[in-house]
């Protein structure tokens, strides 16, 4: 049996306006804890790219979500987590759980960071680190949402299949990560049930939405170029197509039991997804329209 602990902890959630974070936040608030909903222009302030801001959302938490921004495999993850860590431990967090990558090696450093300065410090924080693939909502709500809306989803990929994870599933094991004994120390990885190639997932969209969606593979380097001519930064734009390149280069393409082990059901599928965002409406909920070069600032994992 699970035991939880009390619904009524102090719980940070970083990147609260982000995909992962505004769903942890509403199924903790849902489950009566106190949440700090942290983000840039939120009531409480939190910035990755400023640790001034950390140390007073911190204060007085009991427990904290991590979704660190843009990426764990990004330059100076590592320096985050440990700066981040260490300053969590002295404020008394006692539980913390980090979202991380599934197969980033470099984000693996970024993770031992957090874990190590967490426990050295004060009465050190009980880490969990759950890993996920790349997410269904990517194309909805992400990155490749306009894309979608314009019936032509073009990625770097390949044919390569990769078991998209829904982030209501991602969200419900994190909040269960963060209010139930027994994932200290534990590293979860969670994805869909089974792995689909990006041509797939253009079916499954054009299925449910009653229009078309086609996949177009492109070049790491060519990605690169789309992203700049969308206003990224060069340089944050040939790290975004590597990161992508890297991931989608079939060895994340096996799926696990991640979210059965910690849940007790089955993740939903990228057909149950496609249904439930496009059926009726063919819009989805992401931002389209126009909202690319503010998708491609905002993409994660």
């Amino acid at each position: 049996m699970t035991t939880h602990t009390r619904n009524t902890q102090t719980v940070l959630v970083t990147s609260a306006s982000g995909k992962t974070g505004r769903r942890v936040a509403e199924r903790l608030a849902a489950r009566g804890a106190v949440v700090r909903a942290g983000s840039r222009t939120g009531t409480t302030r939190f910035d990755w790219e400023d640790p001034a801001t950390w140390s007073p959302a911190l204060r007085g938490a009991d427990a904290a979500y991590v979704a660190y921004y843009p990426d764990l495999a990004a330059p100076g993850a590592v320096e985050a987590m440990e700066a981040f860590g260490r300053l969590a431990a002295e404020h008394g967090v006692r539980r913390i759980t980090l979202l991380s990558g599934r197969g980033e090696p470099t984000a693996v450093a970024a993770e031992d960071a957090l874990r190590t300065a967490a426990a050295g410090a004060g009465d050190g924080a009980e880490l969990a680190v759950v890993r996920a693939s790349f997410f269904a909502q990517n194309f909805s709500e992400g990155i490749l949402a306009e894309g979608v809306a314009e019936g032509e989803l073009v990625f770097p990929a390949g044919d390569t299949a990769e078991p998209f994870v829904d982030a209501d599933d991602l969200a419900d094991v994190i909040v269960e990560t963060l209010t139930a004994d027994g994932h200290t120390g534990a590293v979860h990885e969670v994805t869909g049930p089974r792995p689909l190639g990006f041509a797939e997932v253009a079916a499954e969209i054009a299925r449910a939405s009653g229009r078309p969606v086609v996949y177009r593979p492109v070049p790491e380097a060519a990605y690169a170029e789309l992203l700049t001519g969308f206003g990224l930064p060069a340089d944050e734009a040939a790290w975004l197509s590597a990161l992508f390149t890297t991931l989608l280069d079939g060895h994340n393409s096996s799926a696990t039991d991640g979210v059965k082990r910690v849940l007790g059901r089955e993740p939903r599928s990228f057909a149950a997804f496609a249904t439930e965002t496009w059926g009726g409406n063919g819009d989805g909920d992401g931002d389209g329209g126009g909202a690319q070069s503010r998708l491609v600032k905002e993409a994660s994992r």
